[in-house]
């Protein structure tokens, strides 16, 4: 399962976060951050009345499922999933049947809020594990959203799966199903490291899923890899990055382990202190990827995510564009409409809410709108996240010249450190004297500057303290 909150890679290395990086497809977007600078001019905040941009109110064409069950707890995990065990459940197993059912009756109960409602363009089976989850049932889940909201002729059907869970027979039939792209979480190729995680595969079960992967046909497959691992060496990392450009998957998710408290790691380690490595370590690591991947013919698009050409995820896509998406399933969250909610993490707080939304005793939408500033700082947030970066003139058509105006300012000695890029409407990259030229008067800014986007791979790295500056800006 994707991480639930944004967590940026580094900043000036001060201390390690806590959270494997992955984000979310349960997106519930934070905006506190710590230690932001004063502002930078006065009056360049966004105030209402800003106008909150047209697309948060068009229905959502995305879907994150979540199946929460998993063979055990890995020790870096603190998401919501129930370990059934180390061995692979039947099919018939009730604690996935009866979860299936009440995710069926928490789809059906959603209420709609619009006229009408396009079909579905992707959906996202996240978890825990949902190749653990029967076909039939993961049919019945299918044929739920079809009739509730309608699957377009191309819906991107993703699952994620671990080596060990599935073979060949269940890949041909959740093929049969529709499911066309298939996030494999292999995390390592050293037996002791994933060990050392407390992954219920080993090694052996990685070529066997690998192998699978290229028999059954999925063309459109991704790799999941953690750097950052307790003992775990740039020549072992060196190595997971080779053997998984061997590989040949599509597309590549690479995350920094971070220490979450209340996980076993968290008990047993402290970030930076051996055996985990230092936030400088942590960083090569990151290079290395970086360097590795592009060099393998991998585009570079999102902080996390690397791939071939014309196999970016589409659903990622619906959080990095800040597009509305529903959320079902144990701690799943979703935004509609403007709002942000979430679903309870734990099973029977879980059960009630379903049955008092099927009972219309709550509100599905909750009451968490987000304001101008809240918007602003999301669009930014997670516009920086990707290659493509900010639409500097789509942004300030709804929240202002003014705001973009100290952006830039701000950005400034970053520009000429090469940290932030601008460019120009044909994506050339601008000179620092070019940018500076463009200070004569605000309009220059939003007539010849189209994106700012992050460096790779040392703007991402300082991504933490880049967009805290920015929301300085936004909201000082």
């Amino acid at each position: 399962m994707l991480k639930s909150t944004f967590t940026p890679i580094f900043s000036n290395f001060p201390s390690k976060t806590t959270t494997l990086q992955k984000f979310p497809p349960c997106l519930v977007i934070t905006n506190a951050f710590t230690g932001s600078p004063p502002p930078i001019r006065q009056k360049s905040s966004v105030t209402a009345p800003t106008l909150i941009p047209p697309l948060q109110h068009h229905p959502p064409t995305s879907a994150y499922v979540h199946l929460p069950f998993c063979r055990k707890r890995c020790h870096y995990c603190d998401f919501p999933i129930v370990a059934l065990g180390s061995a692979n459940p039947t099919d018939t197993d009730p604690r996935i049947s009866n979860y299936v059912e009440l995710l069926q009756l928490e789809i059906v109960s959603t209420v709609s809020k619009f006229n009408t409602h396009p079909p579905l363009e992707t959906v996202f089976f996240g978890g825990g594990t949902p190749s653990l989850v029967a076909p039939r049932l993961v049919a019945s889940i299918l044929d739920t959203l079809r009739r509730k909201f309608g699957l377009s002729e191309d819906t991107e059907i993703s699952m994620e799966m671990d080596p060990g869970t599935f073979d060949a027979h269940k890949m041909d039939e959740l093929m049969g199903l529709g499911v066309n792209r298939v996030s494999l979480g292999v995390q390592a190729f050293q037996g002791e490291l994933l060990k050392a995680c407390g992954r219920a595969h080993g090694v052996k079960e990685v070529y066997e899923a690998i192998e699978i992967m290229g028999s059954c046909g999925i063309e459109n497959w991704s790799m999941d890899l953690i750097s950052s691992l307790p003992h775990q060496t740039p020549q072992m990392w060196e190595e997971s990055l080779r053997l998984t450009v061997q590989a040949q998957p599509k597309h590549v998710s690479v995350y920094d382990l971070q220490v979450e408290q209340g996980t076993k790691f968290g008990i047993l380690y402290t970030p930076g202190e051996f055996p985990l490595p230092s936030e400088t370590q942590s960083a090569d690591f990151y290079r290395m990827a970086s360097q590795m991947l592009s060099d393998a013919g991998y585009s570079h698009y999102e902080i996390s995510s690397y791939c071939k050409d014309g196999f970016e995820c589409k659903h990622n896509f619906t959080y990095w564009r800040n597009k509305p998406f529903y959320g079902f399933g144990l701690g799943s969250a979703s935004y509609v409409n403007g709002e942000r909610f979430s679903r309870p993490r734990k099973m029977r707080e879980y059960m009630g809410y379903v049955k008092n939304m099927n009972n219309g005793a709550v509100d599905c939408c909750g009451n968490n709108h987000l304001d101008a500033k809240d918007m602003a700082m999301d669009v930014l947030m997670l516009s920086l996240r990707t290659a493509r970066g900010l639409d500097i003139r789509s942004f300030t058509d709804v929240f202002g010249g003014s705001v973009v105006y100290s952006l830039c300012k701000v950005y400034k000695p970053y520009i000429e450190t090469g940290h932030v890029v601008c460019l120009d409407e044909e994506r050339r990259a601008m000179t620092a004297d070019e940018f500076n030229n463009l200070f004569t008067h605000e309009d220059e800014i939003s007539s010849r500057l189209a994106y700012i986007r992050l460096s790779d791979p040392d703007g991402f790295l300082l991504s933490n303290e880049l967009i805290s500056l920015a929301f300085g800006v936004i909201a000082p």
